[in-house]
């Protein structure tokens, strides 16, 4: 099914009432974490990508498509982590449905479900950086990355929903290895210390961490070297696909 603002408006009884997916997609890029955020053509307020659940499929590929639909990716690492439902979820139905018409050209009535108080399942989603190629909705104004620490004006509870996806994260990374979704396919063990520094917001021991990271199992060296000043070459790594298949299944205890 693919998503669009209009076939909801069109079609609402194929999806699931005041029910929605909420991604917090998140990269890494210049020792920065970011999330990306959409701000439409009717609000100056930014948010999340989000989206409805449709009749034929599940809460799981509704998340995967809403993310995938946003940034040009499939398969991305989607984490649920809460489920928010207060009740400021909502705004005046009849200012939206006005606006809703003059933007989409179609009637739209002030008691369609959407503009009633809904429930939101909310994931965080990984991506790296450098592979993503935003795509804007056809009732976006503006769809880009913003830094974690340097959020504009946000919706509804989006800045609860970022919050509490970054503790989720930051709950997570001991047991899952965070580092295969943000990074490139090759870094350096330097690139990799300043992630977990940015995401934690600490320092750490550099080699304490090498040597837990390495001991883990779940890196490869190579033979390759990256090339970073006139006397700095230093080796690069990837991350063991079959040891991190299994770190997922099985949790992985990586704590600094």
């Amino acid at each position: 099914m693919a998503y669009t603002e209009l076939d909801i408006i069109r079609h609402p009884e194929s999806y699931l009432p005041n029910i929605q997916v909420d991604n917090v997609i998140l990269g890494y890029h210049d020792k920065e974490l970011k999330v990306l955020l959409q701000q439409t053509v009717a609000t100056k307020k930014w948010s999340i990508t989000g989206g409805y659940v449709g009749r034929a499929e599940s809460i799981e590929e509704a998340a995967n498509r809403v993310a995938s639909s946003r940034t040009g990716l499939e398969n991305l690492f989607l984490q649920q982590f809460r489920s928010f439902g207060g009740v400021n979820r909502s705004e005046d139905p009849e200012k939206n449905a006005a606006n809703m018409s003059k933007l989409t050209g179609v009637e739209v009535k002030k008691d369609l479900w959407i503009f009633d108080r809904f429930v939101s399942l909310a994931y965080y989603t990984l991506t790296d950086f450098s592979t993503v190629k935003i795509k804007k909705w056809s009732l976006d104004a503006d769809c880009r990355w913003w830094p974690v620490n340097d959020l504009p004006p946000l919706m509804f509870d989006h800045q609860q929903i970022i919050s509490e996806a970054l503790k989720s994260l930051r709950m997570h990374i001991a047991f899952y290895p965070i580092g295969y979704e943000l990074l490139s396919d090759k870094f350096t063990l330097p690139e990799i210390h300043a992630l977990y520094e940015t995401i934690l917001g600490r320092t750490f021991d550099e080699r304490n961490f090498q040597r837990k990271l390495l001991s883990s199992g779940i890196v490869t060296k190579l033979t390759e070297t990256k090339r970073i000043g006139p006397h700095r070459a230093p080796f690069l790594y990837k991350f063991n696909k079959v040891q991190y298949d299994q770190a997922l299944e099985n949790g992985l205890v990586l704590i600094f």
